[in-house]
């Protein structure tokens, strides 16, 4: 053996020269390795809770050792590399080893001058596997394998690393570094621009289904979604007043639409950093949030973690160091064309300020549904290595930001008595969902190839452990009201936004409304155009009415769906391969998917179209929502999608 091995009360540890590796069990059929080249590790868990776990097989040899938990063995070589087998003894895949000449590691610190390394890990995987998961990339590839992703987050993407193999395992990269995946077919590559750790959990297990709840047990379950949050959300870009919004807001009790929330975009403040109502335009929000719960309507305020220099805070803020540092150049962070910094959320008494201001000013009045918008943050620059936190750089620690946000607003609502926690959220890191985190997809544009790719980030998402999430249904920039095309892809929109998590209407419309003097923060600030359901013309009106009277039907089956992804961890949408994981073309289809255990829905993604094929899983009896006409599984059918509805199924099961 060419280093040292030992039994450290259930942990295998491997030692050689300047590197120590640790594998442990942890849940259910799953390993953790650990390494690094300093004497110990980080007490940081980042996405993984800290647990003890005691079922772990170990046996040392002369020429290697082996650790087992359930369905999962590691075994360690005499140079020290692992590979991974399930149950049966068959290779998973295993860590890459190419000695002299190439001299490849397949765990390499690189130093680096800021003192710490460059980390690479290097696999052997089968050329032939398909892959899944990994968060929120806006493209349309379903099945990653091949594909290069940057492991940062940016408005519409959420860097989310676990993967889920079809050939029986799970891969959650656990370092929150800025980085970079290569998902070859020679080799698959993680980087992490500067860390000192490798981390990362493998999961074996018989289906899909076994491998996301186990890790879903090991990063935590999204708690009970209230049941407020099930029905039809209102928003758009922007509500000016208080006398704007609640106009709406009457307009769906006359009309009798059920109104489940509306929502007070940005803007309504002073200014950015004060967490406040602007008296001005809202001057009686206590008034406003009582006739709105008497109308069974719930109030959600956009909060952005920046802080304008004309904020009443800014002054106390930057005297405490509450704000993300800047190593060159300006303190600025945001693009948003104005002197924005942000809030340090890996500083928890930065967090406690900001919290405090929210439940004075919000949460005190009963509001109980916050926006927490530019969650990545939105970076002025994407040059990460400029921004610096308490807890380290961004470079090194930056993936962290979504999830500590959320757990820092999580913890206060708790903390002031809320039983049930969600916040509507712009980006996610592994371990979001626990904090009550609804991711939406961004600021993605108004077409239908946009639309398309929502579809597959979706369901990537759920993959990635991320259950509640949404869109901008009809997508967020670039949309004419007045627009046939635009109208046509909002309906389809707003009809697969039926079958989402939560059901929500939002974006900034065309032709905007231009800004008077006096607006709120003082300064020029428009609008969008009216975003509302009756603002597309009576066809759409009935259309887009008729689906949220579906979506009240549904409440006891979204209520279920909901009470076991809190229970089991089961998304509510998922994949045809989830459940099917024995039918090959379940396994290629991206432009369907299941919603809850029963209907399988299928999204018409492609302007003028009045039809679509739809595959139909094996393994069981399909009926169609509308017609009731019945079908056998594993075929293909020519569906009826007239502009009024998109093709829904109901399982039957055999």
């Amino acid at each position: 053996m060419k280093g040292f091995l030992w039994n450290e009360n259930g942990t295998l540890r491997y030692f050689y020269d300047s590197e120590t590796v640790c594998i442990s069990a942890y849940g259910k059929n799953g390993l953790r390795v650990r390494a690094t080249p300093n004497t110990t590790f980080k007490t940081e868990a980042y996405g993984l809770p800290a647990r003890e776990d005691s079922t772990t097989e170990i046996e040392i040899t002369e020429s290697g050792a082996w650790i087992r938990n359930g369905k999962l063995t590691a075994r360690l070589n005499e140079n020290g590399n692992i590979t991974f087998l399930n149950r049966d003894g068959a290779v998973l895949f295993e860590e890459y080893e190419r000695s002299a000449p190439l001299n490849l590691k397949a765990r390499d610190f690189h130093p680096i001058p800021a003192g710490k390394y460059r980390l690479t890990a290097r696999f052997c995987t089968d050329p032939q596997e398909k892959l899944y998961g990994m968060g929120q990339y806006q493209q349309d590839v379903f099945d990653l394998k091949g594909s290069v992703l940057e492991l940062a987050h940016r408005n519409t993407q959420a860097s989310v690393p676990f993967l889920l193999s079809d050939k029986g395992y799970g891969f959650l990269w656990n370092n929150p570094a800025i980085g970079e995946a290569v998902l070859g077919k020679n080799m698959t590559l993680w980087r992490a621009d500067v860390s000192e750790e490798l981390d990362y959990l493998v999961i074996a297990g018989d289906t899909p289904k076994e491998i996301v709840e186990a890790y879903m047990d090991s990063v935590g379950h999204a708690p009970v979604m209230p049941d407020y949050a099930l029905g039809f959300w209102q928003s758009r870009l922007r509500y000016r007043t208080q006398e704007e919004l609640l106009s709406v807001a009457r307009k769906y009790k006359e009309l009798g639409i059920p109104l489940s929330v509306i929502v007070v975009d940005y803007y309504f403040f002073p200014a950015d950093g004060d967490w406040r109502f602007d008296e001005k335009f809202w001057p009686d929000p206590d008034g406003m949030i009582r006739e709105l719960e008497e109308m069974g309507t719930k109030v959600m305020v956009s909060t952005w973690p920046a802080v304008d220099s004309k904020s009443e805070n800014f002054a106390e803020i930057t005297a405490r160091g509450y704000l993300v540092r800047n190593d060159r150049g300006k303190r600025d962070h945001t693009p948003m064309g104005r002197p924005l910094s942000i809030i340090d959320v890996t500083n928890p008494d930065a967090m406690a300020f900001m919290w405090q201001k929210l439940k004075e000013n919000f949460h005190d009045k009963g509001i109980r549904i916050f926006w927490l918008d530019c969650a990545e943050p939105e970076l002025y620059r994407s040059e990460f290595d400029m921004y610096r936190y308490a807890i380290g750089t961004h470079t090194e620690v930056g993936n962290l930001y979504p999830m500590l946000f959320e757990k820092g607003i999580y913890d206060g609502m708790r903390a002031a008595g809320q039983r049930e926690v969600l916040n509507l959220a712009r980006c996610a890191w592994i371990g979001s969902q626990r904090y009550g985190a609804l991711v939406w997809s961004g600021d993605v544009s108004s077409t239908f190839a946009a639309f398309r790719t929502q579809v597959v980030a979706g369901l990537q998402m759920s993959i990635a452990g991320i259950p509640w999430w949404t869109t901008d249904i009809g997508g967020f920039s670039g949309g004419n009201i007045h627009d046939e095309t635009f109208r046509e892809l909002l309906i389809r929109w707003f009809e697969y936004g039926t079958f989402s998590p939560v059901m929500r209407l939002h974006g900034t419309r065309l032709p905007h409304i231009h800004a008077q003097e006096g607006s709120s923060k003082g300064i020029k600030c428009g609008s969008g155009a009216e975003n509302e359901i009756w603002s597309y013309g009576e066809d759409a009106f009935e259309i887009m009415k008729t689906h949220i009277l579906y979506r009240e039907e549904m409440r006891p089956y979204l209520k279920e769906t909901m009470r076991k992804t809190h229970e089991n961890g089961t998304p509510p949408m998922r994949p045809l391969f989830y459940d099917f994981p024995n039918d090959k073309n379940a396994w290629e289809i991206a432009d369907e998917y299941l919603f809850g255990d029963a209907l399988l829905v299928c999204p018409v993604l492609e302007y003028g179209a009045r039809s679509r094929k739809v595959y139909l899983p094996e393994g069981a009896d399909w009926l169609d929502a509308y017609t009731k006409e019945r079908f056998a599984g594993g075929t293909t059918v020519d569906a009826d999608a007239p502009i009024e509805r998109i093709p829904v199924f109901v399982r039957e099961k055999k």
